[in-house]
């Protein structure tokens, strides 16, 4: 017969408030503890949001108004549960959902895979390389997927592949950034100094010739193209569904963007690596190249790139950054959690929510009482 799960740790409420004037940064939800340390920037709500909620009760946070969490919230919450809180939790004042541990048991809302966040029995071996993993998970892998942890994963048995596929955000940065002003600054030269004309792959006798004045123009093109694209491959690529039948499928997926929404707070894997980002990079400058005069086709590579790197540089920033509550960085910040969580198959947008307004595909806003 196997033995009982030895009892959880108890804490008294004053070394709840202790470990809080510490710098710790623990929540309650009924008689269950949580150390949201580690967490608390990286939720939308920001730093001093959580510490000055740390310490109290937030059942009414995750179950209902002021701020309604998805279910997924909920099964993230459990990775950071420390124990329980000793002695009674109600007091008069309190919600009637509040009840002691025994009392409460477990959520019968958790998934019975993320009651206790015990990666050994998850479906891969997290302690192996998981891109061969997935690819035989088949029909389990959809809802797998989108059940997010809080640890870094590694995808490749090669430690070159595996470097190849990490990187941090200011590296992006720091390659991508001095290629912007380099371009920018020549190909705003080639249009003052050229004689450069519009439609020449097509016609000579209406080819029209361009000023330098177009370049801001020409350059917001790319810019615009980028946001576009990126949407279109947000929605249509990283966010298909793999046939369960095709095991190459499910592992090119989880690759561009599945181990994204598995691991979401991985920072290693929160903005595009150079090494392949300078292949696509490449087509695209080599199609534009085909499509325009050099000068023009550069200008609009140019903006592109730019789009890109701010795209980027946002990504990372919604999910490590702690913006002011009320910006506008803030309202994007949530957006992009609840995509995370809870409409995976809404809320592509990153910088902006104008092709998800365009195309159906925002999420719905909740009312100011839930945020």
């Amino acid at each position: 017969m196997a033995s009982a799960p030895p009892p959880p740790p108890l804490f008294s409420a004053a070394e709840v408030q202790r470990r809080c004037a510490d710098g710790a940064c623990w929540v309650r939800r009924g008689a269950r503890l949580y150390d949201l340390t580690g967490f608390v920037r990286r939720h939308p709500g920001g730093e001093q949001l959580l510490r000055a909620r740390a310490g109290r009760d937030v059942s009414a946070d995750l179950d209902g108004p002021p701020h309604r969490h998805s279910d997924n919230a909920r099964r993230w919450l459990e990775q950071y549960y420390v124990g329980e809180l000793r002695g009674p939790t109600q007091d008069p004042q309190e919600n009637g959902t509040v009840t002691s541990a025994n009392a409460q048991g477990t959520n019968p809302n958790m998934d019975p895979r993320c009651k206790s966040v015990d990666f050994e029995k998850d479906l891969v071996d997290w302690q192996k390389p998981l891109l061969w993993q997935v690819g035989h998970l088949g029909e389990k892998y959809d809802e797998w997927v989108h059940q997010p942890v809080d640890r870094p994963l590694r995808l490749f048995h090669s430690d070159f592949l595996e470097a190849c596929s990490k990187t941090s955000w200011y590296i992006v940065l720091a390659v991508w950034s001095p290629l912007v002003m380099y371009l920018s600054w020549f190909y705003f030269s080639a249009l003052t100094r050229d004689n450069v004309r519009l439609f020449t792959s097509f016609t000579t006798e209406y080819a029209i010739p361009v000023s330098k004045y177009v370049f801001p123009f020409f350059f917001g093109i790319g810019i615009l193209s980028w946001s576009a694209i990126e949407y279109a491959l947000h929605r249509f690529v990283f966010h298909m569904k793999p046939p369960a039948s095709s095991s190459y499928l499910i592992m090119f997926h989880f690759l561009i963007h599945g181990q994204h929404h598995k691991s979401p707070y991985d920072g290693s894997r929160l903005v595009f690596p150079p090494l392949p980002a300078s292949l696509m990079i490449a087509m695209a400058y080599a199609l534009l190249r085909l499509l325009c005069p050099e000068a023009i086709g550069g200008t609009i590579f140019t903006g592109g790139l730019l789009g890109y790197v701010v795209y980027d540089m946002m990504h990372y920033y919604l999910h490590y950054g702690s913006p002011a509550k009320g910006t506008y960085l803030y309202k994007m910040k949530a957006y992009h959690v609840k995509h995370h969580f809870e409409h995976q198959k809404s809320g592509f947008g990153i910088s902006s929510k104008i092709w998800d307004v365009l195309f159906d595909t925002l999420i719905p806003e909740t009312s100011e009482k839930e945020q």
